[in-house]
């Protein structure tokens, strides 16, 4: 093939052009938190009402980059989904930050690809250090430390760390000649989906959930009688899960009697902390995952209550040795000088994907933006707006709550029943002005109040409450 004959290379936009657009873009999204407020919390749009506005093949040619900022406004904002908005009462909050988003842009333009140590070395570098900072914001084991037998890695989600540790868990079992179909994981009722899924990903032959008690914790004494009826029947136990602040209620299970538990059995322990483990920045919550020395892994969310904006879940396991023998595979063409050295950490070996963005610039950014106070500020303050509502909410005949509220979650019903609790649920979404969620426990419709996206405020909440009054 000759100089001639080959194809033009892409006309990129210009330095100038760039910085012309990159401001543009800048003053988009600060316009857009500064009217989210005035926009429905939740999209309106009906199911292929976007794909309806898209041209039905690509473009042949580039088209100008304001049209792009322009699409924006007019096909991308009317099927979002508001997470932002300050009257996000929905889930758990999923929250952004100038800092944060910042930090995805410097990322994103370093292109980063950081496998490997060699790949980008102050990737790996700055995470395991803050990752080493977070041991200590948020009084963790300190054997958990990269420069200790443990350490920490960020995965993409919670669910990613859970299905790690199940993989790991197996993985242990299996040399000691453990057959996958016989292997038993256990969690409660009110654990998140992804043990069940991420046993199923793993192969286990069986998932037990456990019962729980008036406050929705986990019961050890159910769990032993399932450990012991799984051992009687031939079955091998090998995994539990135990949880900080599950999704449903955030129930707080008994991490130090099922830690106890699981060193008596020689069970892999994992704690899922998604939500909650972000208010352990707080002295005042920690009493909550007393006993996590006894934990084999570990995950909690910086991008739900820590400013971070998705994607960045911490992984931490207490000794890193096992993590690393299941999950390292070492083709020709991955083999370097600083690996073989056995001095660096390649995060590969840490999670299933062999990929992985710098995702440690923006919590490193974050925690350096707030400050540990700022961030404790935030979560009390969240806290504070949870405990007022649901004093409003017992002291009214009408209500009733339905577990106890730890962290920033108030689950309600109303007491006149399960219509009257599916009617209120119905009659908040239309008024269009605020995003909650509705849920079951029991078997019974409830209500879920998530305080915690990092804009809401007081008259937010006031305004829910005024809501809940006028039309329960």
């Amino acid at each position: 093939m000759t100089e001639d004959s080959l194809s033009q290379p892409p006309q990129h936009l210009s330095t100038e052009e760039f910085r012309e657009h990159g401001h543009a873009l800048i003053d988009w999204i600060a316009d857009y938190w500064e009217r989210v407020e005035d926009l429905p919390p939740v999209s309106l749009v009906q199911p292929g009402a976007i794909r309806e506005r898209l041209p039905s093949q690509a473009p042949e040619t580039g088209e100008p980059f304001v049209d792009l900022i322009k699409d924006l406004d007019s096909i991308v904002l009317p099927g979002i989904t508001h997470w932002q908005h300050p009257s996000w009462f929905a889930y758990f909050p999923a929250n952004a930050s100038p800092p944060s988003v910042l930090a995805e842009l410097a990322s994103a333009g370093l292109g980063v690809q950081g496998m490997l140590w060699s790949t980008s070395p102050a990737a790996t570098e700055i995470e395991s250090h803050v990752l080493d900072w977070l041991v200590e914001m948020l009084d963790l084991p300190n054997s958990w430390r990269t420069t200790e037998k443990g350490g920490g890695v960020l995965q993409m989600s919670a669910s990613d760390s859970t299905h790690t540790a199940l993989v790991v868990a197996r993985h242990e079992a299996g040399r000691l000649g453990v057959q996958a179909e016989s292997m038993v994981a256990y969690a409660s009722t009110q654990a998140h989906s992804s043990i069940q899924k991420g046993a199923t990903v793993a192969g286990y032959g069986h998932v037990r959930l456990i019962e729980v008690d008036d406050e929705q914790a986990m019961r050890t004494d159910a769990l032993r009688r399932a450990i012991e009826d799984d051992r009687s029947s031939g079955l091998t136990p090998v995994f539990v899960g135990a949880t900080v602040g599950t999704t449903g209620t955030t129930g707080v299970d008994p991490v130090r009697s099922i830690g106890e538990i699981c060193a008596a059995e020689m069970l892999w322990l994992h704690v899922d902390a998604a939500y909650a483990g972000n208010a352990m920045i707080c002295r005042e919550f920690r009493h909550h995952q007393d006993g996590l020395e006894l934990a084999n892994s570990y995950t909690f969310n910086p991008h739900k209550w820590m400013m971070v904006n998705f994607d960045c879940s911490v992984f931490y396991v207490a000794d890193r040795a096992p993590l690393i023998n299941c999950l390292s595979i070492l083709p020709p063409y991955l083999k370097n000088e600083a690996s073989s050295s056995g001095a660096v950490i390649d995060y590969r070996d840490w999670h299933v994907p062999l990929g992985r963005r710098f995702r440690a610039l923006k919590l490193w950014w974050v925690i350096r933006s707030y400050g540990t106070d700022g961030l404790r500020s935030m979560i009390r303050y969240h806290v504070g707006l949870a405990a007022q509502l649901a004093a409003r909410i017992e002291a009214d005949p009408r209500f009733e709550l339905v577990a106890p509220h730890p962290f920033a979650l108030v689950c309600f019903r109303c007491s006149e029943g399960d219509e009257a609790t599916e009617r209120l649920i119905q009659k908040v979404n239309e008024t269009e002005t605020v995003a909650w969620t509705g849920s079951e426990l029991n078997e019974h419709p409830m209500i879920r109040v998530s305080i915690g996206q990092s804009r809401t405020e007081q008259r937010h909440v006031d305004a829910l409450w005024n809501l809940i009054d006028q039309l329960g």
